[in-house]
C-alpha cells in the first residue's frame, strides 16, 4: 500500500510541475527524476509488483509535454469527415480522429457528417476516451445535407461521399478546412499539413496529391473518359480547402462560355458527365481543376500514401525521403488481408491504449508487420516506420 500512495503523491507533484512550468523546465525536472530512478540500486520488490516505475515516469513526461503543446496561440484546426454506411465506417472515423488528436500540436475542431442513426455510436465511442484526451479537440455531428436539385447526389460513387462537394455552403463560418476520408491515419501532427495553407499563392484555393506518380500506370491517364488534372489526376481523400476563396471564386468550365460560382457549377458538370464518373465526386474535382489548374496546390504523395504507391514497387519518392505522414487505406486496405502492412498499422492504432507510451505504439506496429504475410508493400514498410518514429521522437 505504501508504494501505491507514494506513486499517487509523486503523480500530484508531477502534475503541479507540468501545469506551472515551461516545457523545457518540465523536461529537465522529470528527466532528472527518471535518471535518478534508473540508477536506484535498491528498488522495492513490493513496488515492482504494482508499477514499472521507469515506464510510468516516461509516460508522465510524455503526457506533460503533449499537453503543454496544446497551450499555443495557434488558431484551431478544422477537420471534416463524411461517414455513412455500416459500423466499420464509424470505427474507421474514430481511429482517424484518434490519430489526429494524438499528435496534434493545436486544438482541433472535428466536423463529422453522418446519418442520424450513427450519431449515438459516435458520441458513445468518443465518450469512452479519457477526458484529458477529449480536451484536445471539439467535435460536432451534422446530418447529411444535399441541395434539392432533383439529382441523386447521395449515391454518387460511395454512399454520401459527394457530401464533401457541398461543405463550403454548409460550413459557412469556416474559413479554411482539411477534408479527410474516413480511411485516413495521421502518422505526424496535423499541423504539418495545415501549414501547407501558407504555401498557397494568390490564386490557389485547394490542395490535393496526385492520383499516381507515373502516367503509364495511373488510372486516369489510362481509363478516364473525362478531363482530369495534370498527367495523372488528383486524389481527393486528403484535401485542403480555403473555403473563403472557393466561395468567391469564378471557375472556368466546359458547360458554358462564362465562368460559374462553385455552387452553380456542380449540377451542370454532374449532368454532362454522369455516365462517365467512375470515381464520383473525385472525378468532378478533377474536371474542375483541369480547367482551373492555377487554383490547385499539389501536395506530395507522403501526405496521402496509398497502396497504389507500393503495390508493385515503391513509387512515392517523397515518402522515402521524409517518411509517411498521412496513410490512406483506400481499397479497404485497413481491413483486407491483401494489404497486410496497411492492416497492421491500422490495427495498432485501433488497439492503442491512451495509458501506454507512444513508443509502445511503434513497437506494436513493428510486431504486427513482422507477423503479417509477405507483400510488396511490406517490403516498403520502412517509410511508414520512419514517419511515425520521427513524430514520436519529436514529442517525447
Amino acid at each position: 500500500m505504501m508504494c501505491r500512495f507514494s506513486i499517487l503523491g509523486l503523480s500530484i507533484v508531477i502534475c503541479v510541475i507540468c501545469c506551472s512550468a515551461s516545457s523545457e523546465l518540465v523536461s529537465t525536472h522529470l528527466s532528472d527524476i527518471i535518471k535518478s530512478w534508473k540508477t536506484d540500486e535498491t528498488p522495492s520488490m513490493q513496488c515492482s509488483l504494482f508499477f514499472d516505475k521507469i515506464n510510468f515516469m516516461e509516460h508522465i513526461l510524455q503526457q506533460c509535454l503533449i499537453k503543454r503543446k496544446l497551450l499555443s496561440t495557434t488558431p484551431n484546426i478544422n477537420v471534416a469527415v463524411v461517414a455513412c454506411g455500416e459500423d466499420d465506417r464509424v470505427e474507421e472515423t474514430l481511429v482517424n480522429i484518434k490519430t489526429i488528436a494524438l499528435f496534434a500540436k493545436s486544438k482541433t475542431n472535428f466536423h463529422i457528417f453522418t446519418e442520424p442513426n450513427l450519431f449515438k455510436k459516435f458520441h458513445r465511442g468518443i465518450q469512452q476516451w479519457p477526458s484529458c484526451f477529449r480536451s484536445r479537440f471539439t467535435h460536432k455531428l451534422y446530418p447529411i445535407t444535399y441541395p434539392n436539385d432533383g439529382q441523386n447526389w447521395r449515391s454518387l460513387f460511395k454512399i454520401c461521399a459527394s457530401q464533401r462537394l457541398f461543405l463550403p455552403n454548409i460550413l459557412t463560418n469556416v474559413d479554411s478546412l482539411l477534408y479527410v476520408d474516413t480511411d485516413i491515419l495521421f502518422l505526424s501532427p496535423v499541423d504539418d499539413i495545415w501549414a501547407k495553407f501558407k504555401k498557397f499563392n494568390s490564386t490557389q484555393l485547394s490542395a490535393m496529391s496526385p492520383e499516381h506518380e507515373n502516367p503509364r500506370v495511373g488510372w486516369y491517364s489510362r481509363f478516364a473518359r473525362h478531363p482530369y488534372y495534370g498527367d495523372t489526376g488528383i486524389n481527393s481523400g486528403v484535401m485542403l480547402i480555403n473555403m473563403t476563396r472557393l466561395r468567391s471564386a469564378d471557375f472556368k468550365n466546359d458547360v458554358q462560355k462564362s465562368k460559374l460560382k462553385w455552387d452553380n457549377l456542380l449540377l451542370p458538370l454532374f449532368r454532362k458527365y454522369s455516365s462517365n464518373l467512375t470515381w464520383g465526386d473525385q472525378d468532378i474535382l478533377n474536371i474542375i481543376f483541369h480547367h482551373n489548374p492555377e487554383m490547385l496546390y499539389v501536395m506530395s504523395c507522403y501526405l496521402n500514401y496509398r497502396p497504389d504507391h507500393c503495390m508493385y514497387m515503391q513509387m512515392c519518392g517523397s515518402a522515402v525521403e521524409n517518411g509517411v505522414s498521412v496513410m490512406h487505406g483506400c481499397r479497404r486496405s485497413f481491413h483486407n488481408d491483401k494489404w497486410p502492412s496497411f492492416k497492421a498499422v491500422y490495427k495498432a492504432f485501433k488497439d492503442y491504449s491512451f495509458y501506454n507510451s507512444l513508443s509502445s505504439l511503434l513497437q506494436e506496429i513493428k510486431k504486427n508487420l513482422d507477423k503479417s504475410p509477405h507483400s510488396q508493400c511490406k517490403l516498403s514498410s520502412e517509410v511508414v516506420i520512419m514517419g511515425l518514429q520521427k513524430t514520436i521522437e519529436g514529442i517525447i
